[in-house]
């Protein structure tokens, strides 16, 4: 019963190590933005439902840009980095969590002295051997002002804000796949368009050299056909290297070569599969990982005002050991060999200089810093978001109005020629409108990829839809793990 009582003071130190935390109680800053989504003729035509948010699965309905997508998420390494961030930071608060335990370990030490017999009180050779072992518990502090609390919540919610940017990442990299994939579509198209208009070129080419010969058109109109052949042959050019900059652009992003059968010939469309959540603006964006990045990062900077106002408070400790202890090896063991010791200690700043002062300023401005940094963080998505809606309210009307322009230089170009053909309208009204057809053709391909992009936009600026149900990334553990050390 006697040995129980020893040990009553400082398992009553345990139970009160963490009682307190004198970190401010957090607050959410008001988000500094509109209560409502912009109006005006620019949305009248964002015609979005009410649904939550897809996950990308179903959001994008082509097969060949899914798989793409997940082999951009087993392979780019930009996003292997923010996984292994966040493996890191968890390991990290463990480390941290592990101060509310103490640190106990066992030693075993011999010591022997040799003394000479001009030292020695019995006039001869000496050597002495002592053997001891014991249980020994380091230097623990007794968290009474929870500074090791509140480090411990500083560490968790920086693990946090570390798993925030993953999906950040995340989502960014199947945004900025979906619109590579996109683009490369469109620039294929665009390629194959300046193809045809190549050939188109060469031939009219020829039979203006023919038409030349036989003094039916002038040195003029020979050297405009040639100068739309010369055009046509740079906007082939630059189409391949822009088609060929594309594959090299998206195996750097996915990580690994793509099968030729995966990648678009032409430009594809994307299906809206349900996208504006419900809520006000600030429930809505509080969605996004970018924005709660932000706020664990500053309740990490309000937990950290915690321990630098503890600074200000004495600290205790705790060092003790137990064991036993002999000068024969084969007597370690034996009766009447205990050995103990147990060293409590207490310090009380009272002059730092200044410096605990300067940590606490120093630990506030970091917090009105952060409260800062997620206020913009609130604007910069609602202006996102906003601004996705107003190509989403728009882009409709200006692909209707760029394909019917095309159609219409389509119908002028081949009525022109047939005026030609039959005398009527001259060489040069022919070159003209050709060059209008290739134009429009050109801004209808552009327009289809910016209709295409625009969901995309729109799904990465709301958040990026559902949790990767597949994502390995563990959370913060409740206890702090135990493993055996060598």
């Amino acid at each position: 019963m006697r040995k129980t009582f020893k040990f009553m003071p400082l398992v009553a130190a345990l139970a009160l190590t963490g009682c307190m935390s004198m970190a401010p109680s957090y607050e959410r800053p008001q988000a500094p933005i509109l209560t409502a989504w912009p109006s005006g003729e620019a949305y009248a035509d964002a015609k979005l439902n009410q649904q939550a948010l897809p996950d990308w699965r179903e959001f994008f309905t082509d097969e060949r840009l899914r798989k793409v997508i997940q082999m951009t998420l087993d392979n780019n390494r930009d996003y292997r980095v923010a996984m292994l961030n966040v493996q890191r930071m968890r390991y990290a608060y463990n480390i941290q969590r592990s101060e509310f335990l103490p640190s106990i370990s066992a030693t075993g030490s011999g010591d022997h002295t040799g003394t000479p017999r001009t030292l020695s009180a019995t006039g001869q050779d000496t050597v002495n051997h002592v053997y001891s072992a014991n249980l020994a518990m380091a230097s623990y502090e007794l968290d009474l002002f929870g500074r090791i609390r509140s480090l411990s919540d500083e560490a968790l919610n920086q693990y946090f804000a570390t798993e925030e940017a993953r999906k950040s990442s995340r989502v960014t990299l199947i945004a900025e796949t979906a619109n590579l994939w996109l683009q490369l579509g469109a620039d294929r198209s665009l390629l194959a368009f300046a193809k045809e208009t190549l050939d188109s070129q060469e031939q009219s080419y020829k039979l203006s050299e023919a038409s030349y010969k036989a003094g039916a058109i002038n040195l003029l109109e020979l050297n405009q056909a040639k100068q739309m052949y010369a055009s046509a042959q740079a906007s082939y050019a630059s189409s391949q290297r822009a088609v060929a900059q594309d594959l090299n652009a998206l195996a750097l992003l996915v990580g690994t070569d793509v099968p030729e059968e995966l990648l678009p010939t032409k430009v594809e469309v994307v299906t809206l599969a349900g996208m504006l959540p419900k809520g006000v603006p600030s429930e809505v964006l509080l969605n996004r990982p970018d924005i709660a990045q932000a706020e664990y990062t500053l309740m990490a900077a309000n937990a950290d005002i915690g321990a630098a106002r503890a600074n200000f408070f004495p600290r205790i400790t705790l060092v003790a050991s137990g064991g036993t202890g002999a000068t024969e090896l084969n007597d370690l063991f034996s009766g009447g060999t205990r050995i103990w010791s147990f060293t409590p200690s207490i310090s009380l700043p009272i002059f730092t200089g200044g410096a605990n002062w300067a940590t606490l300023r120093v630990s506030e401005t970091e917090r009105d810093i952060a409260v800062a940094d997620y206020e913009k963080a609130i604007q910069t998505a609602f202006r996102e978001v906003a601004d996705a809606l107003a190509t989403e309210g728009t882009i409709e009307r200006e692909l209707k109005a760029t394909q019917e322009y095309a159609d219409a230089t389509k119908q002028a170009y081949e009525l022109a020629q047939a005026r030609y053909r039959h005398g009527s309208e001259s060489f040069l009204t022919v070159l003209d409108s050709q060059r209008q057809y290739v134009s429009a053709q050109t801004q209808l391909a552009v327009a289809q990829q910016a209709r295409a992009m625009s969901l995309v936009t729109l799904y990465k600026t709301l958040g990026g839809g559902a949790v990767d149900i597949e994502q390995k990334t563990e959370q913060a553990p409740a206890t702090v793990e135990t493993k055996s050390e060598a």
